[in-house]
């Protein structure tokens, strides 16, 4: 038996007991709500906290604070993703979600020293994670499943790509020094670097392409 079947098996004895399927229910909705009151604070620019910045919990929120929309955004970020839990329709994509922002706030907590609150935010990401194991069956195609083609291939494609690139980068020197831009003393010096780096960046685009599968999903072969 393949990890596919052995992770398919694992996820079905689990999601059909009932008390599973409660608790699942309980924490999407105990997450969702957590998460409402301080991406509402945010979303109304509100101060998240009262903290002078001698601390340096205060000193990293009240920074925050001082972005604006950007601040607004993040709110927006975390009340979308209390809404998508909350709706069992979209709570996959409200975990997708929801389980890189609280990562985020609990590596945060705990890197400033935020007392208490890193505990909570640690829990809140394991409960995260299990609500994103739960969609399984929803997001297993990312691992398993693959594109049955490769692109279409030309010929001289390791030469064309490169070439193509370090051209764009020949003419990207050309308008830096029509516009001035950067006031650098040796712009035919300046063009020659963009042009090198040009060609190795086409090299890695054009290798990313020749193995870049497209196509038709279909179930990864077992190995």
């Amino acid at each position: 038996m393949n990890l596919e079947h052995t992770l398919d098996d694992l996820h079905v004895a689990l999601t059909r007991r009932w008390w599973a399927q409660l608790f699942t229910a309980f924490t999407r909705c105990l997450l969702a709500v957590g998460f409402i009151p301080p991406s509402y604070t945010k979303i109304i620019h509100q101060p998240f906290t009262s903290l002078p910045d001698s601390n340096p919990v205060g000193h990293y929120f009240n920074a925050l604070y001082a972005t604006g929309f950007y601040y607004e955004f993040l709110g927006w970020g975390q009340m979308i993703a209390a809404i998508l839990l909350l709706i069992p329709r979209t709570a996959h994509l409200g975990a997708l979600l929801f389980l890189p922002i609280i990562a985020n706030i609990a590596v945060l907590t705990a890197s400033v020293g935020f007392k208490g609150t890193w505990i909570i935010t640690i829990l809140m990401c394991l409960a995260a994670t299990y609500l994103a194991a739960w969609e399984y069956d929803r997001l297993k195609p990312i691992i398993f499943y693959s594109r049955e083609d490769k692109p279409q291939q030309f010929g001289y494609q390791f030469v064309k790509i490169p070439l193509l690139f370090a051209t764009g980068g020949a003419v990207m020197g050309l308008l830096w020094w029509i516009i001035g831009l950067g006031n650098f003393a040796n712009y035919l010096k300046i063009t020659g670097i963009l042009v090198g780096i040009g060609l190795v960046f086409g090299l890695i685009v054009a290798l990313h392409y020749r193995r870049m599968p497209v196509g038709h999903l279909t179930v990864a072969k077992a190995k």
